[in-house]
């Protein structure tokens, strides 16, 4: 890991001087392409208010089906924990994956349509996790199809055609606060959930997200028209 670390390290360092030479010539560019805006003022924004709650919503099922995979699947689900510890690392990987392939097809499918695709396989994925067959394939695969989903919620891609280029890089930037807020808070609140009643609930909690995710994502088209 330290040697890709700094093999990465260093290709980066040799191509700064390509950044440099392409930065005078998005100079003319950014000053009319982008603003300085507050918060107050982002906020203000039609639309913005909404996908701020995508955003916290969107964090909660990644990163609770990350961090909490492991738990259900052995003590509850049963699985041995070789196996589990196989499928749980492909779960970010599978993230990985899939946004690479959505580089390739949000442009053709657009944002919209391509979200939509990504909230309707993350229910399918919550559904496999959830059922109890009597194999614990489906789990095991429901979990990949979760992390599959989550890579496709292209929220931040979309952020431009929703409010403008001029005012994208402010408003990138209080998404990724609420991602954050959602990424500290809501694993945790399963936790809470899982100590306090069961942890069979896990896929019940991935469940309810997949289904706020399509109303809020559709409340934001309508308010941005």
């Amino acid at each position: 890991m330290s040697v890709i670390q700094i093999v990465l390290t260093l290709v980066l360092f040799s191509g700064l001087c390509l950044w440099r030479s392409g930065k005078s010539e998005r100079d003319g560019e950014s000053k009319t392409s982008s603003k300085f805006l507050s918060v107050g003022k982002a906020l203000r924004i039609r639309g913005v208010l909404f996908v701020l709650i995508a955003f916290f919503v969107y964090c909660r099922p990644e990163t609770t089906a990350g961090l909490w995979a492991s738990s259900y699947l052995v003590e509850y689900q049963g699985v041995d924990v070789e196996t589990e510890a196989i499928f749980s690392s492909l779960f970010s990987p599978g993230i990985t994956v899939g946004r690479f392939l959505n580089g390739f097809i949000v442009d053709r499918f657009g944002d919209k349509r391509v979200i939509r695709y990504g909230i309707s396989t993350l229910t399918v994925g919550a559904i496999l996790v959830g059922i109890p067959f009597k194999s614990e394939i489906f789990a095991l695969a429901g979990l990949i199809v979760i992390g599959l989903s989550c890579a496709n919620l292209s929220v931040i891609h979309a952020t431009p055609s929703n409010f403008g280029r001029e005012n994208s890089q402010a408003i990138i930037g209080i998404q990724k606060v609420s991602t954050y807020v959602g990424t500290t808070f809501m694993p945790p609140l399963f936790g809470l959930i899982a100590n306090g009643v069961n942890i069979g609930l896990y896929p019940v909690y991935l469940a309810v997200l997949a289904v706020l995710m399509p109303t809020i994502t559709e409340t934001l088209n309508l308010s941005i028209g």
